[in-house]
């Protein structure tokens, strides 16, 4: 017998559950019903589940901040949101930079991506890419940083949203199929007021502008991987969400300091 409970939950609740599921390795005493086409209609509550991570992070943040130099917290933090994430994104990044390095044209991209094994160009990538993530984070003003903190996931959950929504799919199979045919505008329209609100509430004029870097950036990697493999799959999402983050991070930081 299962040991999980199912709970009838009104559908946005249950999107919620369904994208936390799948965004992160949450442990949850209770599963919900899932069918195909409710993956592409859980992304409206992406930005809602990139709050769920900033409040995890923004607490650890809390707990350890007292007891540890500034940059070992922060490398905790982003060692923790890998972890909360099961490194979903991460891989999609290293893909990513395996595919763009491979001799070729799309077949071979889409070929390099799906092959599980992490080349040197990928491992490169993963790397610098956390590097660039932990150095964003500790350039973050101190007084700033629970908003930050808070800030980062949502924007890039919603920034996998825009890049979802009205876009074609490289391969016929894979989540990324199913997603790109199930995101749709009412989707986009409540994650994108959901994050502007969130947005200004935390950072004000700031947050806009790390906003409006967000919607720029997607879009431009959306044209990019639609010219070049035709569509959109898992890992582009996934790589354009970890830029996201750290472009994110890094605009924070320098618009802050600026202000200040």
């Amino acid at each position: 017998m299962n040991p999980c409970l199912t709970f009838n939950l009104q559908p946005y609740m249950r999107f919620y559950i369904i994208a936390l599921q799948f965004l992160t390795i949450i442990p949850l005493p209770f599963s919900v019903r899932c069918e195909k086409e409710d993956l592409g209609r859980s992304t409206a509550c992406f930005p809602l589940v990139g709050v769920t991570i900033g409040v995890l992070l923004a607490g650890l943040n809390w707990l350890i901040a007292p007891w540890l130099a500034r940059p070992i917290v922060d490398a905790l933090l982003i060692t923790a949101l890998a972890v909360i994430t099961g490194g979903l994104h991460l891989d999609g990044l290293a893909d990513v930079c395996d595919g763009l390095a491979a001799r070729g044209g799309r077949e071979r991209f889409l070929v390099v991506m799906k092959d599980s094994q992490i080349g040197a160009v990928g491992a490169v990538g993963l790397v610098l890419g956390l590097l660039l993530k932990w150095q964003a984070l500790v350039a973050v003003p101190v007084e700033f940083k629970w908003q930050t903190l808070l800030l980062f996931p949502v924007l890039a959950r919603f920034g996998q949203v825009l890049m979802l929504t009205g876009a074609r799919h490289a391969r016929q199979e894979g989540l990324g199929a199913v997603f790109v045919q199930g995101t749709g505008w009412v989707s986009l329209s409540l994650a994108c007021i959901f994050a502007a609100a969130v947005s200004f509430w935390l950072l004000a004029f700031n947050g806009i502008v790390a906003l409006t870097t967000v919607c720029l950036l997607t879009c431009a990697g959306r044209l990019f991987f639609q010219r070049r493999l035709g569509g959109l799959t898992g890992d582009t999402v996934g790589c354009i969400s970890e830029i996201n983050e750290i472009v994110v991070l890094m605009v924070a930081s320098s618009v802050i300091q600026t202000v200040l």
